[in-house]
């Protein structure tokens, strides 16, 4: 019998009525003869919800008590399904992370997972039943609650795919699918049949809020078909797949943006050995990630390094240069808190040179500076003043010809 592996995002399962939705679509797949395994996430605008509550008891949260705390969203979620089900007539079991033993590691509130215990599923599975498992969490070797970080469901869902060794994994999301670019920044935007891992792979790490990185990064290691589908209309979705050489080949599959980007600059640096590792050494230290690096070196000596992090990190990041300005002896370290970045994404790009090219020229025509620019195999990304975010998108949207179907290349 065929495993399929469903997970529900908060927007699925945002109601009574949500739920009653998902429970007659996974009675469906029981028609058909499916095994299903279930992964649902917390009821839409519970997890900020619990978050505030925090806050409010205490400004900076404990990590360990937060993963208790926010553990329980799933919890609420695969009881109620579970009851649903039963009441349609079909055996269903829920289980919290801990339960079907998630191993974690122990950094709370980001943990990630070592090991799935599959027995108690697949016992489960044998006596015919539907398997309710809530994403998002799992515990420690130690026996604490962990949680792994925003989106988590999504890779809770794709290991458990992995570990059962299911024939696919169904993403249930409030969308039909991957897209070409946001459809809210351009209505043209096109959904895609399919996509590679290593482009799905990228479009999450550049901004994508579609899937969780790590969740593609599971499916790309342990080849785990992935299909996002939508929970509110019927349709085929998007399928997450390795590359086929029957598959057409678009020079650009996508375009992705992140609105959360902020720029440090340190001026005046001596430039001498072991300068970056000095520079960023205490930024990893605070655990804050660094995305995009530029380093100039100017005729005095000296160097100027830029580099950018989540905008939710720039005033840590900042107070850090502060410090280590004064050490190093710099001249001025500047910050900017309101630049996007924006990249186009496709294996097409492989085979086919002028892509950059193109790019700039289609900004440049629009008089939109490039203040940064990284690039990959697959990829190309520009860092923008964010006034110019949607102009942006729209224009290499248009000039790639993505709202067109592929074709060969």
């Amino acid at each position: 019998m065929a495993l399929y592996v469903h997970k529900y995002g908060g927007t699925s399962v945002g109601s009574a009525e949500r739920i009653q939705h998902v429970a007659d679509n996974v009675i469906q797949a029981r028609q058909r003869g499916e095994d299903i395994v279930v992964v649902v996430s917390a009821m839409s605008g519970e997890t900020n919800r619990l978050v505030t509550l925090a806050r409010e008891i205490q400004p900076a949260p404990d990590p360990r008590e937060m993963d208790v705390l926010l553990a329980t969203g799933e919890q609420v979620t695969i009881a109620l399904l579970a009851m649903a089900l039963q009441q349609r007539g079909c055996q269903a079991t829920s289980y919290t992370g801990g339960q079907v033993a998630i191993v974690t590691d122990k950094v709370h509130t980001k943990a990630r997972i070592l090991d799935i215990d599959t027995q108690r599923i697949r016992a489960d599975l044998a006596t015919g039943r539907v398997v309710v498992v809530a994403g998002f969490q799992g515990v420690s070797e130690s026996g604490d609650i962990t949680t792994l970080g925003r989106g988590g469901s999504d890779t809770t869902a794709v290991a458990l795919a992995a570990a059962l060794r299911a024939d696919e994994c169904l993403i249930y999301t409030d969308v039909d699918g991957v897209y070409t670019t946001d459809p809210r920044v351009e209505p043209k935007a096109r959904r895609l049949e399919r996509i590679t891992f290593e482009e799905m792979l990228e479009m999450a790490s550049l901004g994508s809020k579609v899937l969780q990185i790590r969740s593609v990064e599971f499916a790309g290691k342990y080849n785990v078909p992935l299909r996002v589908l939508s929970s509110f209309q019927e349709g085929a979705g998007t399928l997450i797949s390795y590359e086929d050489d029957s598959m057409e080949k678009p020079l650009i599959s996508g375009i992705a943006f992140n609105r959360d980007e902020a720029k440090l600059t340190m001026l005046g640096v001596p430039d001498r050995p072991g300068i970056a590792s000095r520079i960023l050494g205490p930024v990893a230290a605070a655990n804050i990630e660094v995305d995009m690096i530029v380093q100039n070196v100017s005729e005095d000596g000296t160097t100027n390094f830029t580099f950018t992090v989540n905008r939710g990190d720039y005033a840590r990041a900042l107070s850090i240069l502060g410090t280590i300005s004064a050490e190093l002896g710099a001249r001025e370290v500047l910050g900017d808190d309101s630049i996007v970045k924006v990249s186009i994404v496709g294996v097409g790009m492989r085979s086919h040179a002028g892509i950059a090219a193109k790019m700039f020229d289609t900004l440049a025509a629009e008089g939109i500076n490039i203040q940064m620019i990284s690039t990959s195999e697959i990829k190309i990304s520009v860092v923008l003043n964010e006034k110019y975010l949607e102009l942006a998108v729209r224009s290499l949207h248009e000039a790639f010809e993505l709202d067109k179907a592929a074709v060969s290349g």
